[in-house]
């Protein structure tokens, strides 16, 4: 480590928001998971804040209005911890979302580009390696925007299973 102070405030912060993993908090502050471990211990940090950092992080994506706030106070409460991460929640979510969208038009392109093919004995080969790839870019392009969008639900599990079974089974048949 070098002669940088370890800023403990900020360490608890993010433990008891439980938005991060201890690892990840360890390497953003340069120390080991066990010296957070440790002080948790002995401190009695609690991960209690997860729950309503996720509600807060739902209510800003909805809402879809990030700002950012730079407050250096040395006393946090918890309205101000779960502020904070879901703050960076919301804003880690909303540029999943533009990848997405992003990753939406190349894969929309490769769909016309197939569908625009035509088939032949030379290139029947290509064309079922190509399908296969785009139905698979596609059941992950729907399960990283249900995510993205809070649709995970347990019948919206179904409708991707299902979706996914119907395009393996096209592109069995192509």
């Amino acid at each position: 480590m070098s002669g940088k102070t370890t800023d403990w405030e900020a360490i608890e912060r993010a433990y008891r928001a439980g938005s991060l993993s201890m690892r990840a908090i360890a390497e953003a502050n340069g120390i080991s998971d066990g010296a957070i471990r440790k002080r948790a211990k002995k401190e009695g940090w609690l991960r209690d804040l997860t729950d309503q950092v996720k509600t807060a992080t739902k209510e800003k994506l909805v809402r879809s209005s990030v700002r950012t706030e730079g407050t250096q106070e040395q006393v946090r409460t918890n309205a101000e911890i779960i502020e904070e991460a879901s703050e960076q929640a919301a804003s880690v979510v909303l540029a999943h979302r533009g990848d997405l969208a992003m990753w939406r038009g190349i894969a929309n392109k490769l769909c016309v580009a197939l569908a625009e093919m035509e088939v032949t004995d030379d290139n029947h080969n290509d064309f079922a390696r190509s399908l296969n790839a785009g139905v698979d870019a596609q059941l992950k392009l729907i399960k990283g925007e249900r995510q993205a969008y809070n649709l995970d639900t347990e019948e919206g599990d179904k409708t991707v299973s299902g979706l996914s079974a119907l395009m393996d089974e096209l592109s069995a048949e192509a």
